[in-house]
């Protein structure tokens, strides 16, 4: 069955509009506007020929979005949990946040792929719908939960396969020194289907425990042909530097360039000299960032690393779990929440938004950056705007879904208002 398309006068984020035609999943060709050959100027031939036409009008067309950070076995969970997790990494200085995780583990005593894979699979769909095709999952893997957490996600991720590129972190939340186990449960879950080496120095009880598990992690990685990929420093403590321990692990154990930071909201303290300083440091080792500037009231200097060079994306971290209420996997609703949390309110960073949650962020995770271009693979999105502005601020469902050059969801809205007719109107 072919799934080929052309999309006539669609609006490029550089302003261009242009048609697009896509051919066995790939951008075929990219051309101003009207320039279609002659013969499907009325649709007629490509609609014999198998070729779906769509008349975008000027509207945005993306590239579609990655996220580089979001706890999938958890979405949803919140329900099965009291306040008190949220409200202590919520607070202020981010003083409860390792007191959070400690009294959120309580969901995982009651861990079953039952109630898990549901939960996942809405989440899924919802990633779908919003134009979510990339993105890197942390699961739990630890002695409390056991491997619920990933036979879950597992169950729910079959049938999504020809649609979503998920990458699973296998993630030892309660740390693996703290945690005596975890670490040979991170080993089983690689062999049953994740894909990433995870890990969470700062939750440990010393730096000494911390650098342990940073060197336990990115050995693994090593060993095994992985990539590494960590929470760090995710509480209001300048004194954490388990970014540092990581970076400079990567560049011990020959894992330039297959590394992420998430959070590292602690660096958000530190004073500048020592935040240019991580940068630089970040940038021999190739490690890349993800900020998650809506579910903490701390966050990664992300308007410096990103000036400096340093790969940075934002994460959606958490859907309706015991750290954030809210999230439906949208990374526009993300980005809009950002421009507001980071000041970027520009035209110019407006831009670099989208950035950060598609191509820059398929940098961070070292995939393709899946930019719109002739030879891409064709994964897009079609807009109900015509302007970028727009699009944030409604932070819609696009109006088109194409995943591998298929389309796999359209969101169409339709409003009836019954008002007082215009003064001039009535008269």
């Amino acid at each position: 069955m072919t799934h080929d398309l052309d999309l006539r006068a669609a609006r490029l984020l550089d302003g261009r509009v242009v048609d697009v035609e896509v051919r066995d999943g790939t951008i075929a060709r990219i051309a101003p506007a009207g320039t279609t050959p002659i013969g499907r100027g009325d649709g007629t031939a490509s609609a014999a020929a198998g070729i779906r036409t769509v008349e975008a009008d000027g509207r945005l067309l993306t590239p579609a979005f990655v996220d580089g950070h979001l706890h999938l076995d958890k979405v949803h969970s919140l329900p099965r949990l009291g306040p008190e997790a949220l409200e202590l990494y919520t607070a202020d200085a981010m003083g409860g946040a390792a007191a959070a995780i400690d009294v959120a583990r309580a969901v995982k005593r009651d861990y079953h792929r039952s109630w898990i894979a549901p939960n996942v699979r809405r989440v899924l769909e919802s990633s779908v719908a919003h134009g979510v095709l990339r993105f890197q999952a942390f699961v739990d893997v630890d002695t409390t939960g056991g491997l619920e957490g990933l036979h879950g996600v597992l169950d729910a991720l079959r049938g999504f396969g020809d649609v979503l590129d998920v990458r699973i972190v296998a993630f030892p939340q309660d740390g693996v020194v703290r945690d005596p186990g975890a670490a040979e449960l991170v080993e089983e879950a690689l062999r049953l289907g994740a894909d990433v080496v995870g890990g969470i120095p700062w939750i440990e009880h010393s730096d000494r425990d911390a650098q342990r598990h940073v060197d336990w992690a990115c050995g693994l990685a090593a060993a095994t042909g992985r990539r590494v990929a960590m929470l760090v420093d995710d509480a209001g403590d300048p004194a954490l530097r388990t970014v540092e321990m990581l970076a400079l692990a990567m560049l011990d154990h020959g894992l330039v360039g297959r590394g992420v930071a998430c959070h590292a909201r602690a660096v958000g303290t530190w004073a500048e000299p020592s935040q240019r300083r991580l940068a630089a440091l970040a940038r021999d080792a190739g490690l890349g960032f993800v900020a998650d500037p809506q579910t903490g009231p701390l966050r990664l200097p992300v308007e410096l690393f990103d000036r400096l060079g340093v790969p940075v994306a934002l994460g959606q971290d958490d859907v309706e779990d015991a750290y954030y209420p809210f999230g439906r996997h949208s990374m526009l609703e993300v980005a809009f929440l950002a421009a507001h949390a980071l000041g970027w309110l520009s035209d110019a960073r407006q831009l670099r938004l989208f950035d950060l949650i598609s191509t820059r962020a398929a940098d961070v995770l070292g995939m393709d950056p899946g930019a719109i271009v002739e030879g891409g693979r064709a994964d897009l999105l079609l807009h109900p705007f015509e302007r970028p502005v727009d699009v944030l601020a409604h932070h819609a469902a696009p109006g088109l879904v194409v995943s591998r050059g298929r389309v796999v969801a359209t969101t169409t809205t339709t409003t009836v208002l019954d008002v007082p007719p215009r003064p001039e109107e009535s008269a």
